[in-house]
C-alpha cells in the first residue's frame, strides 16, 4: 500500500509541521473523508500526523474510531483557552495518527469567542504553543497537521485558515461544484491579506468522480481549465467502500485497502508529498 508513497516521501522538520486546512463551505463534498484517509496514508509512510476536528458534528473523530466518551477534552476547550492542545489529543488506532476531537460544544464557540481577544488566531496560538513546548522538551512533533473544517465560512474556518500554510479544497464532481468556489477563493485572499500572509492554495481535489457519468468529466474539465495546475492529478472516485468505512470507525485504507478509493487516496498523499518537496526546494 505504501510503495507509491515511499517513492515521493521526504522527511520534514518534526518541529515545523505543515498545516493544511481542508475547507469548502458546501457540505457533503468529502472534506472529512479526505482528511481521514489522507492522514492515514501520510502516517503509513512514517509521517507524524494530527487531525484537528473543527466540525461540531465530530465526523472526523468518529471516522477514526474515537468514541464520545473519549472526548472529555476537545477542540472547544483548546479554542476557549481552557486546555492545552497537547492535553486534548487522542491517539487513534492507527500508528502515528492522532486526533484533536470535536464535540457539539463547538456549536457555541463562535458566540463565545465573538468578543474574545485574538478570536481569529486562537487555533494558530494553540498550535504554536504546542510546537514550542515540543522543541523545549526535545520531543518529536507532528510533520503534518490537517484541519477538518465545518461546511461554512464561519469563525472556526477562519481560525483554520489563519493557522494554516495552505488550503486543500475537496470539490465534488457535480453540477453545482463550481458554485461557491469563487467565494471560498475570495475568502482565502481576504485571510491572506488581513490575517495570514503565508496562506496559499495547496490544491483542489476532485471527489465523487463517476466515470460512467459524462457530467463528472465535464466538471473536471471545467475545474482544470479554471484553476490549471492547482488541481491535483488524482481524482477520488465515487466508491461504496469509501462511504461504508466511517460507520466502522475506520479509514477506507484500513476497511478495504484494495478498493479504488483507497488507491486514490494513496495517490493523493503521494501528490501532496511531492508538492511539499517542491515548496521546500523553492
Amino acid at each position: 500500500m505504501t510503495s507509491t508513497l515511499r517513492d515521493a516521501d521526504q522527511t520534514l522538520n518534526a518541529f515545523v509541521p505543515r498545516i493544511l486546512t481542508l475547507a469548502n463551505q458546501k457540505g457533503g463534498v468529502g472534506k472529512t473523508t479526505t482528511a481521514i484517509n489522507l492522514g492515514t496514508a501520510l502516517a503509513a509512510v512514517g509521517e507524524q500526523v494530527l487531525i484537528i476536528d473543527l466540525d461540531p458534528q465530530g465526523n472526523a473523530s468518529t471516522g477514526l474510531g474515537i468514541s464520545r466518551t473519549d472526548r472529555t477534552v476537545s477542540t472547544y476547550d483548546v479554542l476557549l483557552g481552557e486546555a492545552e492542545l497537547g492535553d486534548a489529543v487522542v491517539h487513534s488506532k492507527i500508528p502515528r495518527l492522532h486526533c484533536l476531537p470535536s464535540t457539539m460544544d463547538l456549536l457555541g464557540a463562535e458566540i463565545e469567542l465573538s468578543e474574545a481577544s485574538r478570536r481569529t488566531h486562537r487555533l494558530h496560538d494553540a498550535i504554536t504553543a504546542y510546537c514550542q513546548t515540543a522543541i523545549e522538551r526535545g520531543e518529536v512533533g507532528y510533520t503534518y497537521i490537517l484541519l477538518d473544517c465545518p461546511p461554512s465560512l464561519n469563525l472556526l474556518t477562519i481560525n483554520a485558515m489563519t493557522a494554516a500554510d495552505s488550503i486543500l479544497v475537496p470539490l465534488q464532481c457535480e453540477f453545482f461544484a463550481l458554485e461557491g468556489l469563487s467565494q471560498l477563493l475570495k475568502t482565502v485572499e481576504r485571510v491572506k491579506s488581513n490575517l495570514n500572509p503565508r496562506l496559499g492554495i495547496h490544491g483542489i481535489v476532485l471527489t465523487m468522480f463517476d466515470r460512467r457519468n459524462s457530467l463528472s468529466g465535464q466538471v473536471a474539465e471545467d475545474v482544470r481549465s479554471y484553476l490549471g495546475d492547482k488541481v491535483y492529478d488524482t481524482v477520488i472516485p465515487r466508491n461504496v467502500r469509501v462511504s461504508e468505512a466511517p460507520s466502522y470507525g475506520k479509514p477506507v485504507l484500513l476497511y478495504d485497502s484494495k478498493c479504488s478509493g483507497s488507491a486514490a487516496y494513496i495517490n493523493l498523499a503521494s501528490e501532496v508529498i511531492r508538492r511539499e518537496r517542491q515548496l521546500r526546494a523553492a
